[in-house]
């Protein structure tokens, strides 16, 4: 990656909202299947995985249920079924970033920021 993108790239990492932050991960997810990445799309689903907010169980149980699933298809290099399951996720929280600007703007403070690194 050269320098400049890096830099770009760094930026959004630390200047992002969680809810960017989140789609971010997809984006890396998504574009590491499309090019048949077993360690970069691993990575990057196994980030969105780890971090999952378990103070919302149900939630969480199921998202993590489903990139449990994305998981298994990305070990068994089924990647457009990874693709199936993780492009609508990437859909709804790239709305919920467009619809909830005032939340959306606040600066992510956790240290699962390195996730868009991994693109």
């Amino acid at each position: 990656m050269a320098y400049g993108a890096y830099e770009y790239r760094q930026q959004a990492v630390l200047g992002g909202s969680p809810v960017h932050l989140v789609v971010m991960a997809y984006d890396v997810a998504l574009q590491a299947c499309a090019q048949s990445d077993l360690a970069r799309s691993a990575q990057a689903v196994g980030l969105l995985r780890d971090a999952l907010n378990f103070d919302y169980p149900e939630a969480a149980a199921g998202l993590f249920r489903v990139y449990q699933w994305a998981l298994e298809c990305i070990r068994a290099r089924n990647y457009a079924g990874a693709i199936a399951v993780l492009k609508p996720l990437r859909e709804a929280w790239a709305a919920v970033e467009n619809q909830a600007p005032a939340y959306a703007a606040q600066p992510a403070q956790s240290e699962h920021a390195s996730v868009a690194y991994a693109a």
